[in-house]
């Protein structure tokens, strides 16, 4: 009776340590980013807030019901207010991408600039299993750039 349980045990650990698509830790890499050359910035009539002026970075966060969106994002001075991701196409995938804006309300008065790391904002957002189905990359837009993560 213990055979089997170790076996088990010892499939699961190998598992978790090499690198396939079966991995959770392995669903989506790293993030790099893009240039706006390279993508197309949708617009959204009923969001009247700007685009965060950069995305400096992006990671996915595999749980149990799907994944959690992880962005910061770079203000060009304190005082922006009400981030969010937005999603692009209502959250379809268009060939296997699935595109987000990195949306920000900008302050009322004039704000200090002050450190990078003072002015980031942080925002997430979940993904169902559901939605998530036929994606192979996330991409997540700012005004001067785009942060990707791949499967």
């Amino acid at each position: 009776m213990k055979t089997p349980f170790a076996m088990i045990l010892l499939s699961a650990v190998l598992l978790a340590g090499c690198a396939s698509k079966f991995n959770p830790l392995n669903w989506f890499g790293g993030s790099r980013e893009e240039t706006l050359k390279e993508v197309e910035i949708p617009t959204k009539a009923a969001d009247l807030r700007k685009l965060v002026a950069q995305v400096t970075s992006l990671k996915i966060e595999k749980n149990a019901g799907g994944a959690i969106i992880h962005a910061v994002g770079l203000p060009p001075t304190q005082g922006y207010w009400d981030a969010a991701l937005v999603p692009e196409f209502d959250k379809l995938p268009i060939n296997g991408v699935l595109t987000f804006t990195l949306r920000i309300q900008q302050p009322l008065g004039f704000e200090k600039m002050s450190t990078p790391h003072s002015r980031e904002v942080n925002v997430g957002y979940f993904i169902s299993n559901h939605t998530l189905e036929g994606v192979k990359t996330i991409r997540v837009l700012g005004a001067q750039n785009a942060r990707s993560v791949r499967r």
